[in-house]
């Protein structure tokens, strides 16, 4: 089983994203004995250009019409990635929340790896169609502020419907999030946050999907 974690947290050490992903990543690797883990790191990834040559081949692309030679060379760095990401089993997504969404780096990663004909194409009525098949994606997030449901600063979270339009978009449909909200808040409310987030770490690496996908 090859899981791919996207890391999209500059903060490598204290970073309680990270930490909380480290768990399930451990819970993980102590459950499936096969399991193979690509770590993509976006601070640290020199990912390919989405400009010049690459937005040339991206709307021959749109135009259903094949790409030419002149940017064969620069697209086949975006393809990298695209097959990258595709040929995982599953993923975790290791994000804290920017300004009410998510990190630069998560963004163009994801604008990078959305292509047409790729993760998703136009049907004859014009109308977009994914073309991954749905395997587990998990989102694991801190949150300085509580964003959660019952608070009212839940209509200022963008990061979670995003994240579920976009992967949504592509055909990953098996989305689970894990959110420590609050940690910012008070020390109190960090500890309890980090603990119920651990907790979700554990119920979800015993659940009986793993094994299916193992399979």
């Amino acid at each position: 089983m090859k899981l791919l974690h996207v890391i999209a947290s500059p903060r490598l050490d204290g970073s309680r994203t990270l930490g909380i992903s480290q768990a399930l990543l451990d819970e993980l690797a102590g459950r499936i004995p096969d399991l193979e883990i690509e770590t993509l790191d976006l601070f640290q990834e020199d990912l390919p250009a989405i400009a010049g040559d690459n937005i040339d081949a991206k709307y021959t692309l749109l135009a259903r019409m094949p790409i030419g030679r002149e940017h064969a060379e620069s697209w086949a760095e975006i393809e990298r990635e695209i097959e990258r990401f595709r040929r995982a089993d599953a993923y975790v997504i290791s994000t804290p929340m920017w300004n009410f969404g998510i990190p630069y780096v998560l963004k163009y990663y994801i604008d990078c790896i959305v292509q047409p004909g790729y993760l998703f194409r136009f049907t004859e009525q014009g109308y977009p169609e994914p073309l991954l098949e749905d395997r587990p994606t998990i989102v694991v997030s801190s949150s300085g502020s509580d964003y959660s449901d019952a608070t009212p600063m839940k209509a200022l979270d963008f990061l979670e419907p995003y994240l579920r339009t976009i992967f949504g978009f592509v055909g990953l449909q098996d989305l689970t999030f894990i959110r420590a909200h609050g940690v910012d808040v008070s020390e109190p409310a960090r500890d309890a946050a980090l603990a119920g987030a651990l907790e979700e770490v554990r119920a979800l690496a015993a659940s009986d999907r793993w094994l299916r996908v193992a399979a």
